[in-house]
Protein backbone atom coordinates (compact mmCIF):
# COMPACT_ATOMS: atom_id res chain seq x y z
CA UNK A 1 0.00 0.00 0.00
CA UNK A 2 1.31 3.43 -0.90
CA UNK A 3 2.40 5.45 2.11
CA UNK A 4 1.86 8.76 0.34
CA UNK A 5 0.24 9.47 -3.00
CA UNK A 6 1.19 12.58 -4.93
CA UNK A 7 -0.12 11.35 -8.28
CA UNK A 8 -1.99 13.86 -10.38
CA UNK A 9 -4.85 12.92 -12.70
CA UNK A 10 -2.91 13.52 -15.91
CA UNK A 11 0.10 11.44 -14.83
CA UNK A 12 0.69 8.03 -16.33
CA UNK A 13 3.34 6.63 -13.99
CA UNK A 14 2.58 3.06 -14.94
CA UNK A 15 3.63 3.33 -18.58
CA UNK A 16 6.15 0.72 -19.64
CA UNK A 17 8.83 3.17 -20.79
CA UNK A 18 9.14 4.80 -17.37
CA UNK A 19 8.84 1.45 -15.58
CA UNK A 20 11.68 -0.01 -17.66
CA UNK A 21 13.82 3.06 -17.06
CA UNK A 22 13.36 2.76 -13.28
CA UNK A 23 14.22 -0.93 -13.22
CA UNK A 24 17.31 -1.46 -11.08
CA UNK A 25 17.26 2.04 -9.60
CA UNK A 26 19.18 2.83 -6.42
CA UNK A 27 18.68 5.14 -3.46
CA UNK A 28 20.94 6.97 -1.01
CA UNK A 29 20.77 7.06 2.79
CA UNK A 30 22.86 8.29 5.69
CA UNK A 31 23.21 6.41 8.98
CA UNK A 32 20.88 8.85 10.73
CA UNK A 33 18.20 8.73 8.01
CA UNK A 34 18.43 4.95 7.79
CA UNK A 35 18.01 4.69 11.56
CA UNK A 36 14.59 6.35 11.23
CA UNK A 37 13.36 3.48 9.02
CA UNK A 38 12.18 0.49 11.04
CA UNK A 39 12.53 -1.93 8.13
CA UNK A 40 13.52 -1.26 4.51
CA UNK A 41 11.97 -4.46 3.19
CA UNK A 42 8.41 -3.12 2.77
CA UNK A 43 9.81 -0.07 0.95
CA UNK A 44 12.34 -1.31 -1.62
CA UNK A 45 12.67 -4.34 -3.89
CA UNK A 46 15.00 -7.02 -2.56
CA UNK A 47 18.56 -6.54 -3.76
CA UNK A 48 18.22 -2.77 -4.31
CA UNK A 49 21.56 -0.98 -4.23
CA UNK A 50 21.57 1.42 -1.28
CA UNK A 51 24.36 3.99 -1.20
CA UNK A 52 25.47 5.10 2.26
CA UNK A 53 26.67 8.70 2.24
CA UNK A 54 29.69 9.30 4.47
CA UNK A 55 29.43 12.87 5.73
CA UNK A 56 32.50 14.31 7.40
CA UNK A 57 32.38 13.55 11.12
CA UNK A 58 30.27 10.39 10.82
CA UNK A 59 32.00 7.62 12.80
CA UNK A 60 33.05 4.66 10.68
CA UNK A 61 31.30 2.43 13.21
CA UNK A 62 27.95 4.01 12.28
CA UNK A 63 28.68 3.57 8.60
CA UNK A 64 29.58 -0.10 8.97
CA UNK A 65 26.57 -0.76 11.22
CA UNK A 66 24.27 0.74 8.58
CA UNK A 67 25.85 -1.40 5.86
CA UNK A 68 25.52 -4.51 8.04
CA UNK A 69 21.85 -3.76 8.73
CA UNK A 70 21.08 -3.22 5.03
CA UNK A 71 22.86 -6.45 4.10
CA UNK A 72 20.84 -8.36 6.72
CA UNK A 73 17.61 -6.98 5.26
CA UNK A 74 18.52 -8.20 1.78
CA UNK A 75 19.94 -5.09 0.12
CA UNK A 76 23.25 -4.27 -1.57
CA UNK A 77 25.08 -1.64 0.51
CA UNK A 78 27.39 0.71 -1.38
CA UNK A 79 29.21 3.02 1.05
CA UNK A 80 30.85 6.26 -0.02
CA UNK A 81 34.62 6.56 0.30
CA UNK A 82 35.40 10.33 0.22
CA UNK A 83 39.18 10.60 -0.22
CA UNK A 84 39.53 13.91 1.58
CA UNK A 85 38.15 12.62 4.90
CA UNK A 86 40.43 9.55 4.90
CA UNK A 87 43.86 10.11 6.48
CA UNK A 88 45.96 7.68 4.45
CA UNK A 89 45.98 4.25 2.81
CA UNK A 90 46.31 2.59 6.21
CA UNK A 91 42.97 4.02 7.31
CA UNK A 92 41.49 3.34 3.88
CA UNK A 93 42.42 -0.34 4.08
CA UNK A 94 41.09 -0.53 7.62
CA UNK A 95 37.71 0.84 6.52
CA UNK A 96 37.56 -1.50 3.53
CA UNK A 97 38.32 -4.53 5.68
CA UNK A 98 35.69 -3.55 8.24
CA UNK A 99 33.04 -3.19 5.55
CA UNK A 100 34.00 -6.48 3.92
CA UNK A 101 34.36 -8.45 7.13
CA UNK A 102 31.36 -7.12 9.04
CA UNK A 103 28.85 -6.34 6.28
CA UNK A 104 29.93 -8.28 3.20
CA UNK A 105 30.37 -5.03 1.26
CA UNK A 106 31.55 -5.59 -2.32
CA UNK A 107 30.54 -2.31 -3.97
CA UNK A 108 31.80 1.22 -3.31
CA UNK A 109 31.43 4.81 -4.50
CA UNK A 110 34.83 6.49 -4.68
CA UNK A 111 34.97 10.28 -4.73
CA UNK A 112 37.11 13.23 -3.73
CA UNK A 113 34.60 14.45 -1.19
CA UNK A 114 33.14 17.88 -0.57
CA UNK A 115 35.52 19.09 2.14
CA UNK A 116 37.89 21.87 1.16
CA UNK A 117 41.06 20.62 2.81
CA UNK A 118 42.06 16.93 2.92
CA UNK A 119 42.67 15.53 6.40
CA UNK A 120 45.70 13.62 5.15
CA UNK A 121 47.49 12.39 2.05
CA UNK A 122 44.44 11.41 0.00
CA UNK A 123 42.77 13.98 -2.21
CA UNK A 124 40.96 12.37 -5.14
CA UNK A 125 39.19 9.27 -6.41
CA UNK A 126 42.08 8.20 -8.66
CA UNK A 127 44.26 7.70 -5.58
CA UNK A 128 41.59 5.41 -4.18
CA UNK A 129 41.32 3.46 -7.43
CA UNK A 130 45.08 3.05 -7.74
CA UNK A 131 45.55 2.10 -4.08
CA UNK A 132 44.62 -1.53 -4.61
CA UNK A 133 42.35 -1.43 -1.56
CA UNK A 134 39.32 -2.30 -3.68
CA UNK A 135 40.80 -5.24 -5.56
CA UNK A 136 38.17 -7.95 -5.74
CA UNK A 137 35.18 -5.60 -5.36
CA UNK A 138 32.27 -6.39 -7.68
CA UNK A 139 31.57 -2.74 -8.59
CA UNK A 140 33.27 0.63 -8.24
CA UNK A 141 31.36 3.81 -8.96
CA UNK A 142 32.73 7.33 -9.40
CA UNK A 143 31.12 10.77 -9.35
CA UNK A 144 29.78 12.73 -12.33
CA UNK A 145 28.48 16.29 -12.62
CA UNK A 146 26.08 17.04 -15.52
CA UNK A 147 26.15 20.75 -14.70
CA UNK A 148 29.81 21.01 -13.77
CA UNK A 149 31.58 21.16 -10.43
CA UNK A 150 33.01 24.50 -9.29
CA UNK A 151 35.08 22.77 -6.61
CA UNK A 152 37.03 21.16 -9.45
CA UNK A 153 36.58 23.75 -12.21
CA UNK A 154 36.25 27.09 -10.35
CA UNK A 155 35.78 29.04 -13.58
CA UNK A 156 32.65 27.06 -14.36
CA UNK A 157 33.98 24.99 -17.27
CA UNK A 158 34.42 21.25 -17.43
CA UNK A 159 38.00 20.78 -18.66
CA UNK A 160 39.40 19.38 -15.40
CA UNK A 161 36.30 17.25 -14.75
CA UNK A 162 36.59 15.70 -18.21
CA UNK A 163 40.29 15.01 -17.73
CA UNK A 164 39.51 13.25 -14.45
CA UNK A 165 36.80 11.12 -16.06
CA UNK A 166 39.16 10.17 -18.89
CA UNK A 167 41.69 8.92 -16.34
CA UNK A 168 39.00 6.81 -14.73
CA UNK A 169 37.85 5.50 -18.10
CA UNK A 170 41.46 4.50 -18.78
CA UNK A 171 41.58 2.71 -15.41
CA UNK A 172 38.45 0.76 -16.35
CA UNK A 173 39.94 -0.08 -19.76
CA UNK A 174 43.15 -1.54 -18.32
CA UNK A 175 41.64 -3.40 -15.38
CA UNK A 176 38.74 -5.76 -14.84
CA UNK A 177 36.93 -3.21 -12.66
CA UNK A 178 33.17 -3.05 -13.27
CA UNK A 179 32.65 0.71 -13.11
CA UNK A 180 29.95 3.33 -13.61
CA UNK A 181 29.42 7.06 -13.11
CA UNK A 182 26.81 8.17 -10.59
CA UNK A 183 25.86 11.82 -10.85
CA UNK A 184 24.76 14.82 -8.88
CA UNK A 185 21.05 15.55 -9.36
CA UNK A 186 19.66 18.02 -11.89
CA UNK A 187 16.16 19.01 -12.92
CA UNK A 188 16.04 19.15 -16.74
CA UNK A 189 16.32 16.28 -19.21
CA UNK A 190 17.79 18.16 -22.20
CA UNK A 191 21.04 19.31 -20.50
CA UNK A 192 21.54 15.84 -19.01
CA UNK A 193 21.13 14.24 -22.42
CA UNK A 194 23.59 16.70 -23.97
CA UNK A 195 26.12 16.02 -21.18
CA UNK A 196 25.85 12.24 -21.56
CA UNK A 197 26.29 12.53 -25.33
CA UNK A 198 29.33 14.79 -24.82
CA UNK A 199 30.97 12.19 -22.57
CA UNK A 200 30.49 9.55 -25.26
CA UNK A 201 31.96 11.87 -27.88
CA UNK A 202 35.00 12.39 -25.63
CA UNK A 203 35.52 8.64 -25.38
CA UNK A 204 34.07 8.31 -21.87
CA UNK A 205 31.74 5.35 -22.16
CA UNK A 206 31.33 4.28 -18.57
CA UNK A 207 27.62 3.61 -17.88
CA UNK A 208 25.85 6.53 -16.22
CA UNK A 209 23.58 6.22 -13.18
CA UNK A 210 21.77 9.52 -13.30
CA UNK A 211 21.08 11.35 -10.05
CA UNK A 212 17.47 12.37 -9.47
CA UNK A 213 16.09 14.28 -6.48
CA UNK A 214 13.08 12.47 -5.06
CA UNK A 215 9.77 14.17 -4.24
CA UNK A 216 10.18 16.98 -1.71
CA UNK A 217 8.91 20.39 -0.73
CA UNK A 218 10.10 23.06 -3.10
CA UNK A 219 11.89 24.93 -0.33
CA UNK A 220 13.79 21.77 0.60
CA UNK A 221 14.90 21.14 -2.97
CA UNK A 222 16.00 24.73 -3.46
CA UNK A 223 18.10 24.57 -0.28
CA UNK A 224 19.84 21.34 -1.28
CA UNK A 225 20.24 22.37 -4.92
CA UNK A 226 22.02 25.59 -4.00
CA UNK A 227 24.20 23.82 -1.40
CA UNK A 228 25.16 21.10 -3.89
CA UNK A 229 26.00 23.50 -6.70
CA UNK A 230 23.22 22.53 -9.08
CA UNK A 231 23.62 24.66 -12.20
CA UNK A 232 21.26 26.04 -14.87
CA UNK A 233 18.52 23.47 -14.28
CA UNK A 234 17.84 25.21 -10.97
CA UNK A 235 15.63 27.49 -13.07
CA UNK A 236 13.00 24.71 -13.10
CA UNK A 237 12.59 25.14 -9.35
CA UNK A 238 12.85 28.92 -9.50
CA UNK A 239 10.09 29.10 -12.10
CA UNK A 240 7.85 26.94 -9.96
CA UNK A 241 8.63 29.06 -6.89
CA UNK A 242 7.15 32.09 -8.66
CA UNK A 243 3.78 30.30 -8.86
CA UNK A 244 2.28 30.76 -5.40
CA UNK A 245 -0.39 28.13 -6.15
CA UNK A 246 2.36 25.48 -6.37
CA UNK A 247 4.66 26.76 -3.66
CA UNK A 248 3.41 24.38 -0.98
CA UNK A 249 2.92 21.36 -3.23
CA UNK A 250 5.62 18.65 -3.33
CA UNK A 251 7.84 18.82 -6.39
CA UNK A 252 8.18 15.46 -8.13
CA UNK A 253 10.72 14.29 -10.71
CA UNK A 254 7.98 12.94 -13.00
CA UNK A 255 8.72 15.14 -16.03
CA UNK A 256 12.48 14.67 -15.74
CA UNK A 257 12.27 10.88 -15.47
CA UNK A 258 9.69 10.64 -18.26
CA UNK A 259 11.89 12.75 -20.56
CA UNK A 260 14.99 10.67 -19.92
CA UNK A 261 13.03 7.43 -20.19
CA UNK A 262 11.60 8.42 -23.57
CA UNK A 263 15.07 9.32 -24.87
CA UNK A 264 16.50 6.03 -23.65
CA UNK A 265 13.67 4.09 -25.28
CA UNK A 266 14.28 5.88 -28.58
CA UNK A 267 18.09 5.54 -28.33
CA UNK A 268 18.91 2.23 -26.60
CA UNK A 269 22.65 2.94 -26.89
CA UNK A 270 22.26 6.12 -24.81
CA UNK A 271 24.72 6.14 -21.90
CA UNK A 272 22.31 6.31 -18.96
CA UNK A 273 22.03 2.81 -17.51
CA UNK A 274 20.10 3.42 -14.28
CA UNK A 275 18.53 6.02 -12.00
CA UNK A 276 19.93 6.94 -8.58
CA UNK A 277 17.60 8.71 -6.16
CA UNK A 278 18.48 11.31 -3.53
CA UNK A 279 15.50 11.07 -1.12
CA UNK A 280 15.56 14.73 -0.11
CA UNK A 281 11.90 14.64 0.92
CA UNK A 282 12.26 11.43 2.91
CA UNK A 283 13.07 7.80 2.19
CA UNK A 284 9.48 6.57 2.54
CA UNK A 285 8.14 9.29 0.25
CA UNK A 286 10.76 8.50 -2.39
CA UNK A 287 10.23 4.75 -2.13
CA UNK A 288 6.49 5.21 -2.61
CA UNK A 289 7.05 7.37 -5.70
CA UNK A 290 9.33 4.69 -7.18
CA UNK A 291 6.77 1.95 -6.49
CA UNK A 292 3.93 3.94 -8.02
CA UNK A 293 5.89 4.77 -11.15
CA UNK A 294 7.32 1.29 -11.60
CA UNK A 295 3.94 -0.32 -12.30
CA UNK A 296 3.98 -1.40 -15.92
Amino acid sequence: MALLNFRRENETPGNGVVSAFLDGCSIEVMPRTAAAIEDFRPLLPAGTRVYIAHIEGTPIEDMVATARRLRAEGFEPMPHFPARIIRDTVQLNDWVQRYKGEAGVRQALLLGGGVKHPVGTLDNAMQLLESGAFNGFARLHIAGHPEGNRDIDPAGGDKIVLQALKLKQDFANRTDADMAIVTQFAFEAAPIIAWADRLAAEGIRLPIHIGVAGPAKLQTLLKFAIACGVGPSLRVLQKRARDVTKLLMPFEPTDLVAGLAAHKAAHPEFGIEAVHFFPLGGIKTNATWIADHSKG
